[in-house]
């Protein structure tokens, strides 16, 4: 069995030193390419279904994916991105799909922060639940947005439903200290000005955008803990390019450096969410194929060309975190644990 838990991968992860991108999927060709390029790289795989991925596909689907990730021959972890109330929580524990879920008790669902208290009491209620199953729990300290507007990124239209204050935007350091001593969270999601979606910056980030020198004190603050980067697409300019000139209207902008992300990950960073570029990456290609092709319609030859893409892009990422050549590392430990 490969399925495996979220604080599975991130231990190994922390005591080697390397991170995990964590692949947001919706439909077949993406979750097909994550762990098909997992499998190249020979790395451990981390799925993620947001309330947007949920809905969107049937449960027979997800059903199919569950039972694929038991008998593949690298470690997958099934993860339920962003659960914002306690009901949405219980819906994907009782689901019996994920080995991790993501309580996000920073931000409420109807877009109101919530209180440092209220964090820790949600969080602290689905530890509870999720040890007595041995599923792991990624929570969030902060919330997403951008560091010079004060302005949410948006998750599958769910965002803040008012600007930010920079108190808010960025993780507090003693907070998370705290918040850690006392929920135990497994993961902990920090905020340092990435936003979900494509548009996260209007201008390369600098350091008052993107504060990396944020990640390294909140480490210092807690070294032991995973920690998590959400909103990590690079959001590649010439892909962006390539989109428009093939008929798409996206508008100017700029995504979180590859290097930048490489440059937290000694600092404790062991997963890094990304969703917008596998949709950039997968809707290129189909504009540009389409495009050169023009008497095609077989849905099977564009599809797989966007595939071939996502799973470019996904090999690209397990390789720039470090990941590379770690799952069977990690198999022969799961290994040496049951025949022990």
């Amino acid at each position: 069995m490969s399925l495996v838990t979220l604080r599975t991968l991130l231990d190994h992860a922390q005591k080697n030193e390397y991170a995990i991108p964590a692949f947001n999927i919706n439909f077949l060709e993406q979750a097909a390419a994550v762990i098909d390029a997992a499998i190249e790289a020979n790395s451990p795989a981390i799925i993620q279904l947001s309330s947007g991925g949920v809905n969107y596909a049937p449960q027979w689907f997800y059903r199919g994916l569950y039972a694929y990730a038991k008998q593949a021959p690298i470690p997958v972890c099934i993860h339920r991105d962003h659960t914002y109330e306690y009901a949405e929580f219980l819906e994907a524990l009782n689901s019996g799909l994920f080995t991790s879920i993501m309580i996000d008790g920073s931000i409420t669902k109807s877009g109101l922060p919530r209180s440092f208290n209220e964090n820790v009491k949600i969080t602290q209620s689905a530890i509870k639940l999720a040890q007595e199953k041995g599923i792991s729990i990624e929570g969030e300290l902060g919330c997403l947005g951008a560091l010079d507007s004060g302005a949410s990124g948006e998750e599958d239209g769910h965002k803040a439903s008012r600007l930010l204050t920079q108190s808010e935007l960025l993780t507090d350091p003693e907070e998370a200290r705290l918040f850690v001593q006392k929920t135990k969270v497994d993961a902990l999601a920090v905020a340092i000005g990435t936003s979900h979606g494509a548009y996260k910056f209007s201008k390369p980030p600098t350091e008052q955008l993107l504060s990396i020198a944020q990640v390294k004190k909140i480490h210092a603050a807690i070294p032991e803990q995973h920690l998590v980067l959400h909103g990590c697409s690079s959001v590649d300019t010439a892909t962006l390019k390539s989109i428009n000139h093939h008929g798409g209207q996206i508008k100017e902008t700029y995504g979180v450096p590859v290097a930048s992300i490489c440059e937290a990950i000694p600092f404790g960073v062991r997963k890094v969410n990304i969703d917008t570029d596998l949709r950039l990456a997968c809707t290129e290609k189909i504009r540009k194929y389409l495009c050169q092709n023009p008497e095609q319609f077989d849905p099977r030859n564009y599809l797989a060309a966007s595939q071939e893409a996502m799973q470019k892009l996904c090999v690209d990422r397990y390789l720039s975190f470090g990941s590379q050549g770690q799952a069977q590392n990690i198999m022969s430990q799961l290994d040496e644990a049951i025949t022990a």
